[in-house]
């Protein structure tokens, strides 16, 4: 029985120690080989970047969903200002009769109630329109990021990369190198390709 315990012993270290060799043996060799490519030349190769805020900025798809937007929102706060002076209409006009002793208390506590839905409904409205813009804006953003996204996909052949970062303030790409900016480039194309599809 101890027999059988010490070849076993025996037998599980030689393994441990060949695995412990092939391990650190294979791991020098994949050091030497990335030192190689590295001191090759270039060890950025197949990356670049983009800064996406000037990408999105200045893309005339951003400007042109941007204008929609700011039409969309003045027209919710037109509206809103129409009922909200309808409400503060209604509200003088009540405040004056109750001064005046003009309407009874039935009449006013039926006016009140009404003006009270009528502030509800006006605060419904604007969180409605609120949400609403807040949901487009949002839409229009991911849109946007789609088609660059899509494009790069598309054209990859013309940037000969393997990955494209989008770097902006706060992102995860903390330092580039300013050789790996393909953001002109990007701008300039991407906004040829949405004047083509935009006629």
């Amino acid at each position: 029985m101890k027999k059988l315990s010490v070849i076993l012993y025996v037998v599980l270290f030689l393994a441990v120690a060949g695995l412990y060799f092939l391990h650190f043996s294979g791991n020098k060799k994949s050091i030497k080989s990335t030192t190689a490519g590295n001191s090759a030349g270039s060890p950025t190769q197949g990356i670049a970047y983009i800064n996406i805020d000037s990408v999105i900025f200045k893309f005339d798809m951003f400007l042109d969903r941007r204008t929609d937007l700011i039409a969309k929102q003045k027209s919710a706060e037109a509206e809103l200002n129409s009922k909200g002076s309808q409400y503060q209409k209604g509200a003088k006009d009540y405040q004056d009769k109750v001064n005046k002793g003009l309407i009874t208390r039935a009449a006013a506590a039926q006016i009140e109630q009404s003006l009270v839905q009528q502030q509800q409904e006006l605060v419904s409205l604007r969180d409605k329109l609120q949400s609403n813009l807040v949901e487009e804006e949002q839409v229009m953003n991911r849109q946007i990021l789609e088609y660059i996204t899509k494009f790069l996909e598309q054209n990859k052949a013309d940037y000969n990369y393997q990955y494209i970062f989008g770097k902006s303030f706060g992102s995860v790409v903390l330092y580039s190198d300013n050789s790996m900016d393909i953001t002109p480039k990007v701008l300039d194309a991407i906004n040829k390709k949405y004047k083509t599809e935009k006629k």
